[in-house]
Parts: structure tokens; C-alpha cells; sequence
């Protein structure tokens, strides 16, 4: 099999995402890298499942997370008779799916995929592990390759030697987006805005940018608008937690009042990924809610005194009318589009 990671920074090369080996599965830390690059090593499911939750790893990580836990899953069930361990790993992957609630649909197609590998080599008397960590790799590999039309969409709507803004950290995206303007010979400029509380953009967009040799900038979360027009922004993207059928990109919190300067300056702003058949209409989706004392932190420094308050929603809505364009693996389509998608 022929690797879709070739080329990517360090970030996106698989065994720096999530990784099973010797009955554990390392996921590297993306809280902390680059100042550090450490590992979160995990010998049960369960552990993998609370690193997801925990934001060990982000964007696309939790499916590469979720689907070596399951591997996992197969490796800790090895002694189990077959009817036990169908039902231990179906467990397992409801656990694994479920660790972050926004996602869990999405997840579900990859915790599935590595369930169905493991059934058919129970049947046919294969090696279960084996066979499910082969599987892992083909839908990690699969992935990749996937988003490269994707990425290819984004740059040929970018001027030659243009100027981007991202928003967090899109993974996939952003990465076969680098690559593909490197393969047209498009020399861009990648504006990252920071992304509190856990500075993805900052530390993940801008290292992958980075590691692949292109001119990359930070700015705060507060920005964006004033940015666009002092740095004449040619286009403004982010990829999406979950698309919905009709219209809607959630997406890390922030994306939302990018898109209303967008819209102001008229930048267009075109968002990476699919619609989700799980969520026909936007009111299917749950926003997460994560822990308030984050946003009272920056990298572990308490900011505030005590007996302030914090709030952190991890996502927010752009509707449709914000949205230029969506870049799905089906081509580009307008939000009012998409309801055509699985036609």
C-alpha cells in the first residue's frame, strides 16, 4: 500500500497521529507539540477513549484515535470465546465512538469499519488483531487520499502566491490543500489564527505549514477582521466537525465571527468536508460543552482571579448564507446543494 502521508509535516505522518504497536496505542500529544513532542501511551480501549476526550488529539486525530483503539479492543479480547469477544469489541466501539459527543456519528463509521474487520476474521478463523490493524491503516490511508481532490479544490481557488486565513486545525485538509498548491507551484501565505484555549492553530496549523516550507503567520483570536483587510486576505477556510444536510458548518468555536468579517470584506469563505446523513437538519446537532475553566488558561497559566467564570462551547454554527462554497470529495457545492449529495 502505497502511503498517502508522503510529503506531509511531521504532524500528519500516521505514527505521529495515533499508532498501535506491542498492545498499546501512542498518540502524540497534540496539547503541547511543538513545544514538546511527547506521547500519550494507552494500554486499554478505555484509555484511548478518555485521550479523545481529553483532547490528546484533535480535528482528524480522534478517528485515527478511535480506530487503533479498536485494534486495541481486538489485542485485549484475544482470550475471549468468540460470542463474548463480538460483544466485548461492539462495547468498545460504542465507547470509542462516543468520547466526544459532537462527533459521535462520524466516528461511528470508522469504529464500525475495524468492528466488521474483526467479525469476518472471527468467522473465517483469521488473526483478529491482524487483521483489524490492516483495516485501521487502509481507512487511515483511505482518508487521506480521500481529501486530496479536497485540497486540490481549495488551491485552485487560490491566487497564485495569494494569501490564506485557517481557522484551527483542519488536518487533512489544510495538509493535501499545502501540497497540492507546492505541486501547482503556488507560492502561498498562511495567516493561522491562534485558536484558544488550546492554540491549534497557532501550535498545529502553523507547524504543519511550517514543516512544508511555506510563509506562515499567526495572529490572536480577536484579529481576524482587521487582518483580512491590512492583509488583503484572498480566501478564508476551515474544515467542519459536522456539516449538516442542510447547510450548516460546525466547526471549532470562532469559525462563526471569521465568516461574519469574511462576509463583510467579501472574502470568500469556502469550509472542507461532508454533509452528514446523521444530521439532516442543524437542530440533530449537540453542541459540546466543554470544561469553563479552560478558558480561564492559556497552556496551563491561570489568568483570572479566583471566582471568575468561564465558558467554553467547542463549536459554533455558520449558516449557510455566510458560506461560499463547500469542498466535499464530490466536488464543490453551494450549502443549498447539499441536500443532492447523496443522490
Amino acid at each position: 500500500m502505497q502511503r498517502a502521508d508522503a510529503g506531509l509535516g511531521f504532524i500528519m505522518q500516521y505514527e505521529n497521529v495515533a499508532w498501535f504497536q506491542d498492545g498499546k496505542v501512542r498518540i502524540l500529544d497534540r496539547r503541547i507539540y511543538p513545544i514538546r513532542t511527547e506521547y500519550v501511551t494507552c494500554q486499554k480501549h478505555e484509555e484511548v477513549a478518555q485521550a479523545i476526550a481529553d483532547m490528546v488529539t484533535q480535528s482528524g486525530g480522534p478517528y485515527t484515535a478511535a480506530s487503533m483503539g479498536m485494534v486495541l479492543a481486538c489485542y485485549e479480547s484475544e482470550a475471549m470465546k468468540e460470542a463474548d469477544r463480538l460483544a466485548y469489541l461492539k462495547k468498545a466501539a460504542y465507547t470509542l465512538s462516543h468520547a466526544r459527543p459532537t462527533t459521535s456519528a462520524k466516528m461511528e463509521r470508522f469504529t464500525g469499519s475495524i468492528l466488521n474487520a474483526a467479525a469476518k476474521a472471527m468467522r473465517e478463523g483469521g488473526d483478529v488483531v491482524d487483521a483489524a490493524r490492516e483495516k485501521a491503516v487502509q481507512d487511515l490511508n483511505d482518508r487521506y487520499n480521500r481529501f486530496e481532490p479536497v485540497g486540490e479544490i481549495i488551491a485552485s481557488l487560490i491566487p497564485k502566491n495569494g494569501t490564506i486565513l485557517t481557522q484551527c486545525w483542519a488536518e487533512t485538509d489544510i495538509a493535501m490543500t499545502l501540497r497540492a498548491c507546492r505541486n501547482q507551484g503556488n507560492e502561498i501565505k498562511v495567516i493561522c489564527a491562534e485558536t484558544r484555549p488550546y492554540f491549534q492553530g497557532a501550535r498545529l496549523t502553523a507547524s504543519c505549514a511550517r514543516d512544508m516550507g511555506f510563509d506562515v503567520t499567526v495572529i490572536c483570536d480577536n484579529m481576524p477582521a482587521y487582518t483580512m483587510k491590512m492583509k488583503k486576505i484572498d480566501l478564508f477556510t476551515s474544515a467542519a466537525d459536522v456539516i449538516s444536510c442542510d447547510g450548516y458548518v460546525v466547526n471549532k468555536i470562532g469559525t462563526f465571527q471569521i465568516a461574519l468579517a469574511a462576509d463583510y470584506w467579501g472574502v470568500p469563505y469556502y469550509a472542507t468536508g461532508n454533509p452528514n446523513a446523521a444530521h439532516p437538519t442543524i437542530d440533530t446537532v449537540t453542541i459540546e460543552e466543554r470544561d469553563p475553566e479552560l478558558a480561564l488558561h492559556a497552556m496551563d497559566v491561570k489568568l483570572t482571579l479566583e471566582g471568575v467564570k468561564g465558558y467554553y462551547p467547542a463549536f459554533d454554527i455558520t449558516p449557510p448564507e455566510l458560506i461560499t462554497g463547500i469542498a466535499t470529495v464530490k466536488g464543490l457545492m453551494k450549502p443549498d446543494e447539499l441536500s443532492g449529495y447523496f443522490a
